[in-house]
Parts: C-alpha cells; structure tokens; sequence
C-alpha cells in the first residue's frame, strides 16, 4: 500500500523513494525509509532542518561546564537517522564478524573505534550506491535527541537523586540505575557495588535495542545503551549563533561521544552531555548510529 503523504512539507514528496530503500512511509513520528543488507533492515527517521539551543544552562542537574555557553545552532539541511543505535545484526552482515562482548544481534554493536566506523561506512556505501552514509555532527546528534525540544532530556526534566538513580530516565533509557534489571546474557559486568541504583542488580550490560521509550521523533535510545560516535572532534563553545557547526577533523583528532551508556551514571544520560575518546578507542559501551544528509 503506498504511503500517504502530505505534499507540501516532505522529503519524499515526488513520490519516488531512494534507489536503495526497501521500505518507507510516514507515522506518528514523521517519515521514514529503510534499507536492507541480506536479511537485516534498519529505518531510518527523517530529521527536518532547524534551530535549537546547543548545550545546558548553568542550573541543570549533572551539567558539565562544557556543555556551555548555550547558543543557537541552525542546522540548514534536514538528514536522515538511524531510529536506532547500529545493531550486531547489521555490523555482522555488512563486516562479516562481531566483536561486541555482549552478543546478540539486536543489541547495538560496541567495542567499535571512530576508525572501525569509517571502515564500515565505506563497506556499506560500497554495497548500497547512493546511500552515503556517515557519522551525524554532533550538532546533528544533539538536534535530533532534543526533538524539538528544550530539557535535559527529551521527555522533561532530570532529577537526580543518586549516582545512579534519576526516575525521569527509566521509561527512556538503560543506565547504569537500571541496566542490569532483567540482564540476560551470562558474562554481564558486576554491578552488585555500584552505588545508589534506581533498581537493584548483580550483572549488567547491553540492551537489545528499541525496548525503551522512543523520543518525539521516533528515535530509540539516543541516551543510555551506548555512546554514540559523532563525526567530529570536540569544538569550544562560545555564545555566537552557529550555522552547521563542526569540531576538529584531523585524523587523530579527538572525538565526540554522545548519549551515556548502560555503563555510566545518570548525569552522562541527557541531551547536553559531551564525552570524548580517541578514535582507535574500543569499548564495551561505545557504539553509533548512522545519518544521511538529503541532497
């Protein structure tokens, strides 16, 4: 059944999907498409072009100081995302191997460095013309997070009450509060002296993807699971408006990591924080997911 679209406002409004799509449509959350490599799909979330206020204000609970200045950020083309972080599925059918620690194929692929990612986007481009996908700027990944909106976290506002207990995160997100809850793989990490947890645990690690609240967008997990790679090196932030700002991008350049992870505490999990790690860095919580600006 074709999709109905509305056609004053849409990427896809011609009517004619991209070459290398294997499904698309619009639903509650917007637009999306998708693509297919063997037998694994991944969607990807239509992203509009606009402006929003990058980084935190002073008062936000668990704010680091370089998440300021806030300042305006127009990001002059809308992009395509992933809905979801890069699963282990789709790594193992584009690359041919896993190396997560903790398998299975619909948790997001980590122990990836920056330099494992560019390798994979070349494999995958190669495979799909016209797909051109990349890392998002960091920009480009805190936009989306926020979903228009303007709080600590996409759902509202964050109360941390503990190193590891901040309510607002779990309908949204695996921290290091809840990420052992139910853990079902038999090598999790121990957790049982992590302190002040929202919920009790022993084990903890990943999560299969898409099992948490989606933000207004229709994108899953963009905090908690795993950091997130961004194409760019770490920038300065001032007070003065920025158009399509980009950090550093020498080769050794160090880069940007977003989201927080299963393996971090509640103030790492919101839409301002900024991590940073060298790019042949390889974790058990680091991951990516990808984008596709629109022509």
């Amino acid at each position: 059944m074709t999709p109905i679209i509305d056609k004053g406002w849409h990427p896809l409004a011609d009517g004619n999907p991209p070459d290398w799509a294997s499904e698309w449509g619009q639903d509650r959350y917007g637009v999306f498409v998708a693509f297919t490599v063997a037998d694994v799909t991944q969607r990807l979330r239509w992203i509009p072009p606009g402006r929003f206020l990058m980084g935190s204000p002073e008062d936000e609970p668990g704010r680091y100081d370089d998440e300021g200045p806030q300042h305006a950020v127009t990001l002059s083309r809308g992009y395509w995302l992933f809905d979801t972080p890069c699963t282990q599925a789709l790594w193992q059918a584009v690359m041919g191997a896993n190396p997560s620690e903790f398998k299975s194929p619909d948790r997001p692929v980590e122990t990836v460095s920056w330099n494992d990612v560019q390798d994979f986007l070349a494999r995958i481009n190669g495979r799909l013309p016209g797909l051109d996908l990349a890392l998002p700027t960091e920009a480009q990944w805190e936009h989306a997070c926020r979903a228009g909106t303007a709080t600590a976290l996409h759902s509202g506002a964050i109360a941390i009450l503990g190193e590891n207990n901040a309510p607002a995160l779990d309908p949204i997100a695996w921290y290091c509060g809840n990420s052992g809850v139910g853990f079902d793989l038999d090598n999790g990490v121990d957790s049982t002296d992590w302190p002040e947890k929202q919920h009790p645990h022993e084990t903890a690690g990943t999560r299969p993807v898409g099992r948490k609240r989606p933000n207004p967008w229709g994108l899953h997990d963009t905090l908690g699971n795993v950091w997130e790679w961004c194409a760019e090196g770490r920038r300065t932030y001032t007070a003065q408006p920025e158009t399509d700002p980009r950090g550093p991008e020498s080769a050794v350049a160090v880069r940007v990591l977003r989201g927080g992870s299963w393996f971090y505490s509640a103030r790492y999990a919101r839409a301002a924080c900024r991590n940073r790690y060298h790019p042949d860095d390889r974790y058990d919580f680091i991951g990516f997911r990808c984008a596709r600006v629109q022509p």
